[in-house]
């Protein structure tokens, strides 16, 4: 796993240095839009604690961690009227490391919804 580095996008938004529009704030995640929305709706749901992807998420956070998160994505979802109790669905995609095509090395989910979204990944 590489080491975290607290120099990245992320991380600096965590510390204002960098604003964000953001959806969404709990005591352990930030709901955010993306800067370069590849749908109607398009967020980002970032942990504040410094781990690099999900899996070193999964394995390292605490509990409370762990469960705020994903608490918090399922409010952001029921907030921006994609959840299935009201919307029609969404994407969520987390991306790790060189061949996930990994940008920003803090884990962070992308929600995408408001329109079909096609095929996850094409055939190859």
């Amino acid at each position: 796993m590489p080491a975290y580095d607290d120099s990245n996008i992320f991380a600096r938004i965590l510390r204002g240095e960098i604003p964000s529009d953001t959806v969404l704030e709990t005591e352990h995640t930030l709901v955010f839009r993306d800067i370069r929305p590849q749908a109607p709706v398009h967020v980002l749901v970032i942990p504040k604690g410094a781990y690099v992807s999900y899996d070193d998420f999964a394995a390292n956070a605490p509990e409370a961690e762990i469960v705020d998160f994903h608490r918090a994505l399922a409010q952001a979802t029921r907030d921006l009227g994609v959840a299935l109790d009201g919307g029609q669905g969404f994407r969520a995609i987390t991306n790790a490391g060189e061949h996930g095509v990994q940008e920003v090395p803090h884990f962070h989910m992308h929600i995408l919804g408001g329109r079909d979204m096609g095929r996850m990944v094409q055939p190859g």
